[in-house]
């Protein structure tokens, strides 16, 4: 007498577990962008502080303005470059945060329609046992009855 009761939010439940999956997948992608970026300016940082040390080296024998020019160019090229680089670091920043909210919110409402389903599976298998005992108790009844 095993009688299964379908959960009736199943589809929405479903449909909530397929935006957590995308929420999932949207925070791993917005976390790897970020670290990306923030590797890349590490790596711009480090070539621009061996340059730096390059030129810190050299400035004793530098013979020409131009060579000068070139250098303090390059450094303000740089410069400009790791603020750019910095602002970008900082906006992938606030895009993680709110795929991290994002998916946060869609577990939420997953675990929500989860806790729905197990009280309702709960319920129902109190109402099966039940109704077994009414069963069991009539058959009993019918039995001594008989006697």
């Amino acid at each position: 007498m095993t009688v299964k009761k379908q959960f009736e939010m199943q589809q929405v439940l479903n449909y909530r577990t397929e935006l957590e999956k995308i929420s999932k997948l949207d925070f791993a992608s917005a976390k790897q962008d970020l670290d990306s970026a923030t590797d890349l300016l590490e790596k711009e940082k480090t070539e621009t502080n061996q340059i730096a040390e390059e030129f810190s080296g050299r400035q004793q024998h530098i013979d020409s303005i131009f060579e000068m020019q070139l250098y303090a160019d390059f450094f303000v090229r740089k410069r400009e470059e790791l603020k750019e680089q910095q602002l970008r670091i900082e906006a992938l920043d606030r895009v993680l945060e709110d795929r991290r909210l994002d998916l946060m919110q869609a577990t939420k409402e997953k675990k929500v329609l989860e806790q729905l389903k197990d009280k309702q599976k709960a319920a129902f298998r109190r109402e099966i046992a039940h109704k077994e005992g009414l069963l069991l108790d009539e058959i009993s009844t019918q039995k001594k009855g008989r006697e």
